[in-house]
Formats: structure tokens, C-alpha cells, sequence
């Protein structure tokens, strides 16, 4: 499988439906994968699978 990451800023309109559709009501902790990226960052995020992709949307404080 695939995996993207992509800012939450910069997602597409399919994305983004997506998104909403699957955290009508939120998302919570449980929701929230966690990890370092190559350059040793921790990011957070919320999976979106499409077909053989999975879209790791990054989540800030903001949202």
C-alpha cells in the first residue's frame, strides 16, 4: 500500500470529503497516528484509504 502525507491545507476536494465523511462528529485521540518523519519531525495525523493509498493528513493545534 501506498502511503502519502499530505498538510491538511493542501488536500483536494475528493480528499476532503472524504475527510469529513469519515469524522462527521470529529475525530479523537484514537483517530491520531503519530510518528517521526525522515528528517526526525513528529507528525501527527488522520488516515484517509483510497483504493491502494493511504493519505496521512497532517493535523495541527489549529484544527
Amino acid at each position: 500500500m501506498k502511503r502519502i502525507i499530505v498538510d491538511y491545507n493542501k488536500l483536494n476536494t475528493e480528499i476532503l470529503d472524504l475527510l469529513v465523511e469519515k469524522f462527521t462528529d470529529g475525530y479523537d485521540d484514537s483517530d491520531i497516528i503519530s510518528f517521526r518523519n525522515s528528517i526526525g519531525e513528529q507528525i501527527e495525523a488522520v488516515e484517509i484509504r483510497i483504493d491502494e493509498t493511504s493519505y496521512l493528513v497532517k493535523i495541527g493545534k489549529k484544527l
